[in-house]
């Protein structure tokens, strides 16, 4: 790290005292425009760094955001850790910083004011992944500026940054069936999520289009209503191939599957979403959509600073499209099609 930039380097480097610069750059009377500006510009070049309090002080501001999510997603979830962590960095390029707060399922239940709020640390909130509605209404109502992220919910007119869920399991589930598959079932609760209840619609339109149904029983919960983590639970009748609504969960099936004695992708094939740590720790390594984390992200700290500036301004929703990346998960079945027909 090389050395910091002090006002008195400024001063010297453009020939005036170090009190021209101190008023320059802290918005005090004494010095014109001109000198104002010069000097300002000399301190951006060469990396000098504002304080941070008395920028606040003066702007009123506290340049810095709050990034909530519901306790249920921190677990065993990379993509969000993934997510936040580019929020972090996106932020910083604007002098913002970040700052975390992991709301406990009976807090989100109870509708309990968030910390960063009781305490005014924040001029902005990124609800990051799916809140409870009443629980949205209570950040509303206290008028300071928010997005959503990862999750819509119309009932609230706030901007909204998601991935293309419906495409991106359309996509991968049009594959599957490319690959010879017409057995295809999902994996996900589909009440659980908006994000889940979009990767089905995905898939299911897929299936559609090529004149394949779906049963039942081949739809397998994941977690309940409240978003915990239940075990999942295989179907009689088996298809030929699962999509599942996130890696982790296309992790888990490929441990239960071989568990219960099926080989994968030769028995079974198996695809995910998301295309993060358990993509590549399951063997095989999942087929699954990789999910544009570092667009939503810079989407999403743009939109909440701008919301910051002007809060009246008009919302609205961005759609960030993924890709397939395809491993070794899914079996080629096209021959055995064939021979049965």
């Amino acid at each position: 790290m090389g050395k910091k930039v002090t006002m008195k380097d400024i001063a010297k480097e453009l020939g005036v005292s170090a009190v021209t610069v101190s008023k320059a750059l802290s918005g005090k009377e004494g010095v014109s425009e001109s000198v104002r500006e010069t000097i300002k510009s000399k301190a951006d070049e060469m990396g000098y760094r504002y304080n941070a309090l008395g920028k606040s002080m003066r702007e009123g501001k506290n340049y810095n955001v709050g990034i909530l999510i519901a306790e249920q997603f921190m677990h065993d979830s990379a993509f969000y850790s993934k997510m936040y962590q580019s929020l972090i960095k996106d932020l910083l390029q604007f002098d913002y910083f970040g700052i975390l707060e992991i709301i406990p399922g009976q807090e989100e239940k109870e509708c309990t004011m968030p910390r960063i709020l009781q305490n005014n640390k924040v001029d902005g909130i990124i609800l990051l992944g799916q809140m409870k509605r009443e629980y949205i209404r209570m950040i509303h109502k206290t008028n300071i500026p928010y997005i959503f992220l990862d999750f819509t919910d119309d009932s609230f007119n706030a901007d909204t940054i998601i991935s293309d869920n419906v495409h991106g399991s359309y996509e991968i589930t049009k594959y599957l069936i490319s690959q010879g598959h017409k057995k295809i079932g999902f994996v996900g609760n589909r009440l659980a999520t908006t994000s889940i209840m979009d990767r089905y619609i995905g898939c299911y339109k897929a299936l559609l289009e090529n004149k394949l149904g779906i049963q039942e029983d081949w739809i397998i919960a994941d977690r309940d209503d409240q978003g915990t983590f239940i075990d999942l639970i295989l179907p009689k009748d088996m298809p030929t191939a699962f999509v599942c609504n996130c890696d982790k969960i296309a992790y888990e099936l490929v441990l239960l599957l071989k568990k219960k004695g099926y080989r994968v992708p030769e028995d079974v094939s198996v695809v995910g979403y998301d295309n993060y740590i358990f993509a590549t720790l399951s063997d095989p390594q999942l087929t699954t959509v990789e999910v544009n984390v570092n667009a939503m992200s810079e989407m999403a700290v743009m939109s909440i600073l701008r919301r910051i500036q002007n809060p009246t301004t008009e919302s609205g929703r961005k759609v960030i499209s993924g890709s397939i990346i395809i491993r070794d998960s899914v079996a080629n079945r096209i021959d055995k099609c064939n021979d049965i027909n």
